[in-house]
C-alpha cells in the first residue's frame, strides 16, 4: 500500500517534469502525510535535473547553508545523481526519474533543510506567502519574521541601488583610485 501511495504521489507530483522548472503555476496538492521528496518535488523541473538544480533543491545554494563547503555540496549532488543517473550523463532525465520511482526510490533527507527552488523572492513566495497570505493581505498584516526579513532585504537592495546610482553621477570616485596612483598634495 505505502509503495503505491509513494509511487502514485510521486508520479502525480512530478508530472510537471516536462514543464519549466520554477513555474509560478498554482500550488500542487500534496498529501499531508507525504515524505520530504513528495513535498519538495511537487510540480517542478523541466525534464533534465542537473547537479546545480540538485544543490538548489537541497538548499545548498541558500545563504543558510553557506557554511557547507563546496566539496561537500558537490559530494551530496554526486551521491544523488548516482541514485538516478543510469546513463552517466550527469543529469536525471524524466525516464530516469520515473524508473527511480518505479524501483521504489526515494530522495533522502541530507539534513540540509527543507530545500529551495530559486532566488529569495521565489522562495518567499512559495514557502511563506502562498502558505500564510493571499491577494487580500494588507501591508499591516505582514508581521511574520519571514515577512520582516523579506522586506528588510528589499530595503537593503534599494539602498544599495541608490548608492550605486549616486556614484554613477560622480565623474571620478577618488576612493576607487588605488593609493599608488593618487597625487599627494
Amino acid at each position: 500500500m505505502h509503495a503505491t501511495v509513494v509511487l502514485g504521489s510521486a508520479v502525480a507530483a512530478l508530472a510537471g517534469l516536462a514543464a519549466a522548472h520554477g513555474s509560478h503555476s498554482p500550488k500542487p496538492d500534496v498529501p499531508e502525510h507525504a515524505n520530504w521528496m513528495e513535498k519538495h518535488m511537487a510540480g517542478k523541473y523541466d525534464g533534465q535535473w542537473q547537479a546545480d538544480e540538485i544543490q538548489r533543491t537541497y538548499g545548498l545554494m541558500d545563504e543558510s547553508n553557506q557554511h557547507i563547503k563546496p566539496a561537500e555540496k558537490d559530494r551530496i549532488a554526486k551521491e544523488l545523481l548516482e541514485l538516478m543517473d543510469t546513463d552517466g550523463d550527469s543529469a536525471v532525465s524524466k525516464d530516469e526519474w520515473m524508473n527511480f520511482i518505479k524501483r521504489g526510490g526515494e530522495l533522502p533527507d541530507k539534513g540540509t533543510g527543507p530545500g529551495h527552488h530559486g532566488d529569495d523572492e521565489y522562495e518567499y513566495d512559495i514557502h511563506h506567502w502562498e502558505k500564510y497570505h493571499d491577494e487580500n493581505t494588507k501591508v499591516e498584516d505582514l508581521t511574520h519574521p519571514e515577512d520582516i526579513e523579506h522586506f528588510r532585504k528589499h530595503e537593503q537592495m534599494e539602498d544599495e541601488q541608490e548608492r550605486l546610482e549616486a556614484l554613477d553621477k560622480i565623474p571620478i570616485v577618488e576612493k576607487n583610485i588605488p593609493q599608488k596612483f593618487r597625487r599627494v598634495a
